[in-house]
């Protein structure tokens, strides 16, 4: 077998000597079954060039070089949706639990007890970014992670909106604004949108530069009011409780879960972490989900517990209560203070969610659901515009469609915050079933997993008890998304339909104006299915590359597939002849072997891509073992099978 530097001179398989398919009949009556034939596959081996090799280790140095976010900068990232949460959530959380709203927000705070060891054994097992859409990937099928992608994003445009009307709620209270409050939220849509397509983005200086100002603020706020309340004595505190206080025990229980249900909002932003895993410090992951959660657990109970100390009982679910509580404990100046620090904060959460949600859209880009101008950038900033426009879009819908109803768009927030958390534990249980192998720092009790699977439900639950009208708009928005994600990805399997319907009807192919485009259906399927993907082999097993290869049928659409086996003056008995059994086998994909001399390290997998032209993306591999010397994250692989 001749080897070539280039790229390989290609051995034709010893059995293209028949006509394909000969004894199937064709589901089409217009259509012979040589359009299901994708050609008989080859066997070639592979010399990497000095080319390919540095781009190889220029692209794992680039890996670890990412790692840049230490544990102040990657908490700032998330802290600033998790803190900035307290300017929406507490006057929710005052009108539905009363006098108990500090004891719901601690509860709520509790629970994340829970997801933080669950988080910490994902992050250990694949510290990749884009979670919990990768780990669904990486676990399951691709069906079930474009799910948790479409529940990603509808928390993402939830963050933008709430963000971006409760910013505008605080403005219009502070300043006689000439417009309406929508007019507003809109205005701010319309500015981030520039901001983002002018290539801004959000920085870990950025956000720790917000982070420290709101933490300035809020520790203002706190001892202001804890100074007041020692002065002014327990007597508002007294009132409080003597008007909202419930008569019953059950009262007080009902109170207090349904104020934690809706407390859960406060928690916003912990979801953010796993999505930038693979930028932080090696180590780092756990401490920063401890900050995120303690940092919750102090801030949002004290705040709490100070406007019920020191703001009557009607006051307290006001839009604005913390500007109230600042006027009250030090007057004008700390009022404007506040207002401005809740503009900022929660302005850095509408960017928040634009650039996590086009991070997302990316990824998604990358698999190969959405098209590859989701990821064009703009000449002047390199900004994806697509992606960008898209999900202000999105945003802009959602919050037009609910009739610019801050309080809908909070609960959409928490019940899509909810599905999202729900899929942590789910993914978890998904990796420990079919990647058991997968090695792992910290391994969580079962008993948590199941614990937080069903809080996470029984919120839920009261979440939709509350106002049960918000399951509605939950349900129409997801299943928008999961449908747009379902059909992106199944474009050749609607088009196949398409085709059939119209080869139905012969009336339809005399028509001049519509004749050709049972030729134009075929194109497209063909151009669609053109990408190649690749699978990384260690054996010859026939029944393992069977199943890598139903995989990559039932989850990709692709015509041509490459099995890759790196070997150093060493090839596997049954692989050449298995190979051409399963490409008999799967006449409707070329099966290609290709041999590489090479070991089979991260920085040789790049510079195969590199050649290859195929992303690592669409690269995948067998789950490794305890003993495998690298991590998942450094291939920037998919793992299919056990």
């Amino acid at each position: 077998m001749a080897e070539s530097v280039a790229n390989e001179k290609a051995l034709e398989l010893p059995h293209l000597k028949h006509s394909p398919l000969t004894a199937v009949p064709s589901q089409f009556l217009n259509l012979t079954n040589d359009f299901e034939f994708a050609g008989w596959g080859t066997i070639s081996k592979v010399i990497l060039t000095p080319g390919d090799l540095s781009h190889g280790k220029d692209t794992w140095c680039n890996y670890h070089n990412q790692q840049v976010l230490g544990r102040f900068e990657a908490s700032a990232l998330a802290a600033n949706d998790i803190l900035g949460g307290v300017f929406y959530t507490l006057p929710s959380v005052f009108a539905i639990s009363g006098v108990y709203s500090p004891i719901s927000l601690l509860v709520a705070a509790l629970s994340l007890f829970l997801w933080r060891p669950i988080m910490e054994e994902l992050g250990s097992a694949l510290p990749i970014s884009g979670a919990p859409y990768t780990y669904l990937l990486n676990a399951s099928t691709k069906s079930v992670a474009l799910v948790g992608a479409a529940l990603l994003l509808l928390d993402f445009a939830a963050t933008a909106v709430t963000s971006a009307a409760t910013a505008m709620s605080y403005l219009a209270g502070e300043l006689a604004i000439p417009f309406p409050v929508y007019v507003g939220t809109l205005l701010v849509f319309v500015l981030f949108t520039a901001v983002s397509l002018a290539g801004l983005k959000e920085s870990a200086r950025v956000a720790s530069g917000v982070l420290s100002f709101h933490l300035l603020t809020m520790i203002t706020l706190v001892i202001c009011s804890v100074v007041t309340w020692a002065s002014l004595g327990p007597s508002q505190l007294k009132v409080n409780w003597a008007v909202g206080r419930a008569e019953t025990p059950m009262g007080v229980l009902r109170h207090i879960f349904y104020g934690g249900c809706v407390s859960m909002l406060g928690l916003t932003g912990f979801e953010c972490a796993p999505a930038y895993a693979a930028k932080m410090r090696p180590g780092s992951y756990p401490s920063v989900l401890r900050n995120l959660h303690w940092s919750a657990l102090v801030f949002n109970t004290t705040i709490s517990l100070l406007v019920l100390a020191l703001i009557p009982l009607d006051a307290e679910s006001q839009g604005n209560v913390l500007s109230v509580l600042a006027d009250k404990v030090a007057g004008r100046w700390l009022r404007i203070w506040v207002a401005i620090d809740a503009v900022v904060v929660l302005c850095a959460g509408v960017l928040t969610g634009v650039l996590s949600a086009c991070e997302l859209l990316c990824e998604l880009s990358h698999d190969r659901v959405l098209p590859r101008t989701f990821r064009a950038p703009l000449p002047l900033t390199g900004a994806p515009y697509i992606s960008v426009l898209c999900f202000m879009g999105l945003s802009i819908a959602i919050y037009a469609s609910t009739g610019a109803n801050l309080t809908i768009i909070s609960e959409i927030f928490s019940v899509a915050w909810l599905a999202v958390m729900m899929l942590f534990p789910i993914s978890l249980v998904l990796l420990r079933f079919s990647r058991p192998r997968l090695p792992r720092v910290s391994r969580c009790s079962f008993t948590v997993i199941i614990g937080a699977t069903m809080v996470a439900a029984v919120v839920l639950a009261g979440n939709i008890g509350i106002n049960p009208v918000i399951a509605g708009w939950f349900s129409l928005y997801s299943s928008i998304l999961i449908i747009s994600f379902s059909v992106a990805n199944n474009k050749v399997a609607i088009l196949r339909w398409v085709y059939w319907t119209y080869d139905q009807i012969p009336l339809l192919h005399k028509w001049k104006l519509i004749r050709g485009w049972g030729t134009g259906l075929i194109s497209l399927m063909r151009r669609l299915k053109r990408q190649e993907v690749c699978i990384l082999v260690n054996t010859d097993e026939i029944n393992y590359l069977f199943n890598m290869i139903l995989y990559v049928r039932q989850n990709e659409e692709t015509s041509h597939l490459k099995i890759v086996y790196f070997s150093v003056g060493m090839v596997l008995s049954e692989l050449e002849a298995n190979a051409k059994i399963l490409d008999e086998a799967f006449p409707e994909i070329t099966i290609d072997l290709v041999l590489v001399e090479e070991q089979f390290t991260p920085k040789n997998v790049a510079a195969l891509a590199h050649q290859l032209n195929i992303p690592t993306s669409l690269m995948f591999m067998s789950c490794p073992g305890p003993s495998f010397p690298y991590s998942v994250a450094e291939f920037g692989t998919r793992i299919i099978s056990i």
